[in-house]
């Protein structure tokens, strides 16, 4: 597709409308020929309308401006376009941590993030179906980069907006460095393959990406076009002394390790205790909570706008 054929539709998360930079960057690309419309969202659920709505206005991009709870919108609302008309994706990272965009080696700064918006190819890449259910309540949705439980949804869920503002990323380890040592097991059943194993686990992440929480490799092997899940689990720990080990864990990922064990699976369902309450779990960044759930690859839906040589493409990662 050519630049003349393209068109763009940006998705700007309501709390950076007023992003200098990135109206800046939008008046120069439109002054050099770039057909640019900007939805600004008001509400919830707002930027997975818009992108939705974006082939029926005839968009053949649509570029996510914000955080990744915006990326995570957005991508939903095009995945409920038949695949043949979707957009492509975009993205303009805008918010505190930008796991998604940092870890594919997108720009920052909203001029260039704008300019490689327009002008980068658009690769395939997996995305992750998550259904879950709290009580008589069943949802099913989509993320692209993780989904944690336990103590790091906790700490994304309880980090003050105010101090993910002024620190960034830093809020989420700090939070983390707090809760740390009041921290509470999650207790549950998992399933995968074959295989079934119960537990009480510090921390659950699914990753089709690599990082959360503001910068924390959690699914290090994890690629976007692998169809594979990579599935890191923390098992709880009896005393502050074990510690050290659990730690030297986190650095190695192993397979099947004292605390930690990392796999990479198709599929993945967890059960929880019915007497303990739903486990805290975020989805590329935004907090829910869910007693049972299972998380599914769904090959090569979308395709996203990237960098050649982005490390978490199989290809550039055997070139």
């Amino acid at each position: 597709m050519t630049t003349s054929q393209a068109r763009f539709l940006l998705i700007v998360n309501g709390k950076s409308a007023g992003n200098v930079p990135l109206r800046e960057a939008v008046t120069e690309q439109r002054e050099a020929g770039m057909p640019i419309s900007v939805r600004s969202t008001w509400e919830a659920g707002d930027a997975t309308y818009f992108a939705e709505a974006a082939a029926d206005m005839g968009m053949t991009h649509v570029i996510a401006c914000g955080g990744d709870g915006t990326v995570n919108e957005v991508m939903n609302g095009l995945m409920r376009i038949d695949k043949a008309r979707r957009p492509a994706m975009g993205i303009v990272p805008l918010g505190s941590a930008n796991d998604f965009a940092t870890s594919v080696g997108l720009p920052l700064d909203p001029k260039e993030a704008l300019s490689a918006a327009l002008t980068l190819s658009d690769y395939p890449i997996d995305v992750v179906k998550l259904c879950a259910e709290r009580g008589d309540e069943s949802v099913s949705r989509y993320y692209v980069n993780m989904l944690t439980g336990g103590f790091g949804a906790e700490i994304t869920s309880s980090t003050p907006k105010m101090l993910k503002r002024m620190l960034g990323g830093g809020a989420y380890s700090l939070m983390g460095a707090i809760k740390a040592w009041r921290h509470r097991s999650y207790r549950g059943t998992l399933h995968w393959r074959d295989q079934e194993e119960s537990a009480s686990l510090l921390l659950l992440a699914i990753g089709n990406g690599r990082q959360s929480g503001g910068g924390q490799v959690l699914a290090p092997n994890a690629k976007l076009d692998d169809g594979h899940l990579d599935v890191l689990v923390v098992k709880d720990f009896a005393s502050p002394t074990a510690l050290p080990d659990l730690i030297n864990e986190l650095q190695n990922f192993p397979a099947q390790g004292r605390f930690v064990r990392y796999v990479s699976v198709d599929e993945l369902s967890v059960t929880t205790l019915p007497e303990d309450p739903p486990w805290p779990l975020t989805l590329d960044g935004e907090a829910r909570h869910y007693s049972r759930f299972s998380a599914e690859v769904v090959p090569l839906a979308i395709r996203v706008v990237l960098p050649d040589n982005c490390p978490l493409l199989s290809s550039a990662g055997d070139a």
